[in-house]
């Protein structure tokens, strides 16, 4: 038998549903960078190769980052498109969203584990990687892409618990996950002295137990949509497809945008100066994590909400939803700016004792973050115009905001000095935010119009 969902998409209040499905959906989010934070902590701490092998996983970051933006892809693609089945009363349709999804995200990560492998040599090397530093991100890469396939199904299968209002289900998940790696990583790293080897086995084995549990949920829990073994659907996929493209490539140029950050500090700093500068970008990615993955979490909790009331013609209801995730965005983003201005030297301090570090490391933390305030416009603008199909508007968005970031990275180190670079960041935060907010006021009444309705793709 069928339970009711844990919270009422369509009936129960916007604010609290909101807050119900944002907070939960945050914390796990939060509780997912801890697989990375977690690793370079211990990685940092390796007596006589720290500071090295930390910059050598910093190297891989974006590189996984990149393969885990598939899971977005499918996770985020399929959501909506299943929230808004579910709001004109299509339970099974919505079942076949999620069968089709699992079956996508297997396929990819199979076919991403496969190239990646044979082209990870290359990419090191490309992407930043020095001698000092290359045998420590080879070693990492190399064990973590054999569980590409889990580390996609962890994520991308659990927005569909969340998006069905059962947020706790999508924290158990993730937490799950976390604390596993939290006792493993000291076990192989330093006790059984596997190193930065260690580190990677341990993210592997965590990120499986996630996805295991995740699917188990979707198969057995009485949600109102469960996971069943069905036949891929074509359209089904094209459209998830389509919708998951501009989380897809948000988060996959954000990762290219790292790879580029750190070849060119690299290429700027010189033999002297591009380690450094590369260990100081690894702090800076693990702080942003802290910021961007739980804003995400906050909008992704709340697309749901959104489809599910468009789907059922509910406009008013939109509306509401919109302001109020922008209010948690914004909300969060304020605590991120005091945390940022006041307690940067405890987050530096986690990953090393070198003095020398943290005074480089602490003012760039600071410069790069300063823009975080933005932030909030700009994420409720892209993931929302998402759960209302706005597709082209969540790329271009998206899009401008890695176009004024590359700007950035590559003419502020030609005109300033190399570490000037980490400027680029608050630069495109506050340019692309306005932009974002402007255009998506402009569109929004269009949308929720119920005669004028501009939505990408009717679901059917």
């Amino acid at each position: 038998m069928r339970q009711k969902r844990a919270n009422d998409l369509g009936k129960d209040k916007i604010v609290s549903l909101v807050l119900k499905l944002a907070i939960p959906t945050m914390l796990a989010q939060f509780i997912n960078v801890l697989y990375s934070v977690v690793d370079r902590m211990f990685i940092g701490h390796i007596p006589g190769i720290g500071t090295d092998a930390l910059a050598g996983v910093g190297i891989c970051g974006p590189i996984i980052a990149v393969l885990y933006a598939f899971c977005y892809l499918i996770g985020q693609g399929g959501t909506p498109v299943m929230a808004m089945a579910l709001g004109a009363g299509h339970v099974q349709k919505a079942e076949t969203v999620i069968a089709n999804a699992l079956r996508l995200l297997i396929r990819i990560g199979l076919v991403l584990t496969l190239i990646f492998l044979l082209l990870r040599k290359q990419l090191l090397w490309w992407f930043g990687a020095s001698p000092e530093i290359y045998p420590y991100a080879s070693e990492f890469l190399t064990i973590y892409l054999c569980g590409t396939v889990f580390a996609l199904l962890s994520g991308g299968m659990n927005s569909f618990l969340i998006a069905q209002g059962h947020a706790g289900l999508g924290v158990g998940t993730v937490l799950i996950g976390t604390v596993l790696n939290i006792i493993l990583d000291p076990i192989l790293i330093f006790s059984l002295h596997l190193g930065v080897a260690g580190a990677a086995i341990a993210t592997v084995m965590s990120q499986t137990v996630s996805a295991c549990f995740a699917i188990i949920c979707l198969h057995r829990m009485p949600l109102v949509a469960r996971l069943h073994w069905k036949k891929i659907n074509p359209g089904l996929c094209r459209q998830m497809i389509h919708l998951g493209l501009a989380p897809f490539f948000t988060y996959a140029l954000d990762s290219g945008l790292l790879i580029l950050l750190n070849t060119v500090l690299q290429r700027t700093g010189g033999p002297t100066e591009g380690n450094m500068l590369v260990t100081c970008a690894t702090l800076i990615q693990s702080y942003m994590l802290l910021i961007t993955s739980p804003l995400s979490g906050i909008t992704m909790g709340c697309q749901g909400i959104v489809s599910f009331n468009l789907g059922a013609h509910y406009y008013h209801r939109v509306k509401e939803a919109l302001w109020s995730v922008y209010g948690v965005c914004f909300g969060f983003c304020f605590v991120m700016l005091m945390v940022t201005l006041f307690a940067t030297p405890l987050f530096v301090h986690l990953f090393t004792t070198d003095a020398y570090l943290m005074k480089r490391a602490v003012p760039y933390i600071k410069l790069y973050a300063s823009g975080v305030l933005f932030m909030a416009a700009q994420w409720t603008v892209t993931d929302m115009s998402i759960a209302m199909e706005q597709t082209k508007v969540a790329l271009i968005c998206s899009l401008l905001r890695k176009g004024l970031y590359i700007l950035g990275v590559i003419l502020l180190p030609i005109f300033f000095t190399p570490a000037t670079t980490f400027a680029a960041q608050p630069l495109c935060d506050v340019l692309a935010a306005v932009f974002s907010a402007v255009v998506f006021i402009h569109i929004v009444p269009h949308v929720l119009a119920p005669h004028n309705q501009l939505t990408g793709l009717e679901v059917k």
